[in-house]
């Protein structure tokens, strides 16, 4: 469903419960233009993974109160802290006046508590919390894609794992879900811009990730994959390791 006609913001339902809310732009050095994502989990807790640019808060805003009413928010988290995924955090605890900011511990403690309007949680690694009917669980990733601080999420009740700036795909005009290869894909985009740390243990860290047999890949850039996740996540792997 479309929110915005001006910039074709939309948000789809990807998994039971999860929303994916994308606004494409087009920007001169990336042909074919690019996609900015976030999910809204839609609880007893509604919980958004990613806040968006803080010049795109409007549009998410939009987006989200399309499904339920923004200011009900509970929780507001992102993978690693940069602009696009932690840029409007504070413009949603403005008006959610419930909803607490949360991420991996280190980036509570070298972001988030200082820069957010109300006090960080910081997860601790494997730490599991429950928004009513979702069970998710917090994996700390340091280092992969890249930042210090960068985690993922993974909601066991619907096998979803929210997986930040793995799988960057380019293009605006990326259709919601998909069940092709997003290896490829990303691989192409990450060829010119390469966004990976290379740290030693990206491989370990990867097969983690496929360890839980996830079935839908939220991906923050891109498409959301459905479907063999962990075949994509070990494809990911070999192509990093060679």
């Amino acid at each position: 469903m479309i929110t915005n006609q001006q910039t074709e913001t939309r948000i789809d339902e990807v998994a039971a419960g999860i929303y994916r809310i994308s606004t494409p732009v087009e920007i001169p050095t990336l042909p074919g233009g690019f996609s900015f994502n976030q999910y809204l989990l839609v609880d007893d807790e509604p919980l958004l993974f990613h806040s968006g640019l803080r010049r795109m808060f409007p549009l998410v805003r939009e987006a989200v109160s399309a499904v339920i009413p923004a200011e009900k928010l509970r929780h507001v988290g992102f993978s690693h802290f940069e602009a696009d995924e932690s840029g409007a955090l504070n413009e949603f605890l403005a008006i959610a006046p419930q909803a607490a900011p949360f991420s991996s511990e280190i980036g509570a403690l070298t972001s988030v508590n200082d820069v957010a309007d109300r006090p960080g949680r910081g997860l601790a690694d494997g730490e599991q919390f429950s928004t009513g009917s979702h069970r998710l669980e917090w994996i700390y990733t340091p280092h992969v894609p890249h930042g210090w601080d960068c985690g993922v999420l993974f909601d066991h009740s619907t096998q979803t794992l929210f997986c930040g700036d793995l799988f960057t795909q380019g293009g605006s005009k990326c259709p919601p879900v998909t069940q092709e290869d997003i290896v490829g894909p990303s691989e192409q985009f990450r060829g010119p811009l390469d966004y990976f740390a290379h740290a030693k243990g990206t491989s370990a860290i990867l097969e983690r990730l496929a360890s839980l047999n996830p079935k839908m890949l939220a991906c923050m850039h891109g498409s959301a994959f459905h479907g063999d996740g962990a075949a994509q996540l070990r494809k990911l792997c070999n192509v990093m390791a060679a």
